[in-house]
This record gives C-alpha cells, sequence and structure tokens, in this order.
C-alpha cells in the first residue's frame, strides 16, 4: 500500500501492543515506514522489541520499546502516562497483544481461560480505558484492534481465544458508539490463516487442511494484516468506525 495514495503519516505517534514479533512486529514497521514515531511495547521479548526499534531506525524512521503487560490495569495506566507526558499525544492505538492456551473446553483449565482473556480482551480493555481520555480532549485519533477470524466463526480448541476475539469485537462496536461524536475511529482487523512464527510450527499436513477451508487457497502474510492497519490509520479511513475487516483470503464470507 506504500505509495498507493495512503496518506503518510508523518507527526503521528502511534503505539503498538504486542509488537515484538508476527503481525505486531510488521504493524510498527509499517507505520513507521509511512512516517510515524511509534512505541513498541512488549511484555517478555526485550530483545525482540529492541530488534524493532533498530530496524525502524536504521531505516531513517523513530521508535522507541516500552515494556508493559497490558493485562495488568494499575501498569497499563502508568505506561500511557509515561508515553503521554513525553510524546504529549498518541494519534493512533493498535491492541495487538494476544496470546494462546489452546485445548478442549473439558480440558481447559480456569487459569488457561483467564490467561487468554485478560491479554486479549481485558488488555484491550485497558489500554483503550487510559487513552479514551486522551483521544477525546485530541477530538481525533484511530483504534485499531487486532481481532481474529476465530472470534467470527468460532474454532474447535479455542474455546478461550474464539470469546477473547468475540468480546474484542463487541468492545470495538460499543467504543466506536461512544467516541464517533469525537472524531475517534474504532475499528478491528481480523485475520485468518497467517504466515508467522505460530503457524510455522504446524504440521504440513496441518498447513494443507488450513489452506483447504480459505477460499484463495494460501495462507495471508503479516504484510496484509499490517497494510490493512496502515489504511484504518490514515486519512482515507475517516468515515469508517465500527467495521470488523476481514483479513482472511474469504474464509468467513
Amino acid at each position: 500500500m506504500e505509495g498507493a495514495g495512503i496518506e503518510m503519516l508523518e507527526n503521528k505517534i502511534a503505539l503498538v501492543t504486542g509488537a515484538g514479533r508476527g503481525i505486531g512486529r510488521e504493524i510498527a514497521l509499517t507505520l513507521a515506514k509511512n512516517g510515524a514515531t511509534v512505541i513498541v511495547n512488549y511484555n517478555g521479548s526485550k530483545d525482540a522489541a529492541d530488534e524493532v526499534v533498530s530496524a525502524i531506525t536504521q531505516d531513517g524512521g523513530s521508535a522507541e520499546a516500552i515494556q508493559c503487560n497490558v493485562s495488568d490495569y494499575a501498569a497499563s495506566e502508568t505506561f500511557v502516562k509515561t508515553v503521554l507526558e513525553k510524546y504529549k499525544k498518541v494519534d493512533i492505538l493498535v491492541n495487538n497483544a494476544g496470546v494462546t492456551r489452546d485445548n478442549l473446553i473439558m480440558r481447559m483449565s480456569e487459569e488457561d481461560y483467564d490467561a487468554v482473556l485478560d491479554t486479549n480482551l481485558k488488555g484491550t480493555f485497558n489500554m483503550i480505558k487510559h487513552l479514551s481520555r486522551s483521544f477525546i480532549k485530541q477530538r481525533g485519533g484511530k483504534i485499531i484492534n487486532i481481532t481474529s477470524v476465530s472470534g467470527v466463526l468460532g474454532n474447535a480448541g479455542q474455546a478461550n481465544y474464539s470469546a477473547s476475539k468475540a468480546g474484542v469485537i463487541g468492545l470495538t462496536k460499543s467504543v466506536a458508539r461512544e467516541l464517533a461524536s469525537r472524531g475517534v475511529n474504532v475499528n478491528a482487523v481480523a485475520p485468518g490463516f497467517i504466515d508467522t512464527d505460530m503457524t510455522k510450527n504446524m504440521t504440513e499436513d496441518a498447513k494443507k487442511e488450513a489452506a483447504g477451508m480459505i477460499p484463495m487457497g494460501r495462507m495471508g502474510s503479516t504484510k496484509d494484516i499490517a497494510d490493512m492497519v496502515l489504511f484504518l490509520a490514515g486519512d482515507s479511513a475517516n468515515y469508517i468506525t465500527g467495521q470488523v475487516m476481514c483479513v482472511d483470503g474469504g474464509m468467513s464470507m
């Protein structure tokens, strides 16, 4: 999408959670390439986050890595305060941080259920909650929540993950209604099967089975997701809010 008529994001501050690897990493790199200063949030992977910052700065961009476990309400509040004190604003919030703890529901522990809901859904709530006053005050901004095709269709063995991602969709629509009159756009991106470190661990048979469920017959790339986020973060998407953009090769249609 770069150079394809998408408005540049110069002078914009973007905060991307879970940006050390996979889809989050690609989103951070893409927003930075298009002019945004990027806050690269991570929880445990400091080296990975530092590598993303290094890749951005070597390319002439601006970025900083900041640790925060977004599932922690108080830590998220401190994180947001730190960012706002230094950068004065956040124009683009991408809630990407997520975890999986897959199992059939009869074998799923309460701990595994809670861990996934805490990061994927509560973490998204925490970040929006703590930044909402700033977005309202500046009367503008873009909130982009990364959900999943699993939150749209459901998926066997992922009751916790699917519930968390369906919750993100409900949260997106509710917050979009609350903030629309203040010029804040709130949308969700629902990736399908994307070629990441997580899917690299799948067997060839599992990959073939997954591809068979996709009308386009192949997995997507992290760039496919980052390009949609870039579009939603720019001025071309100013009249789009409360939507779920499925980037899934037709899987959920």
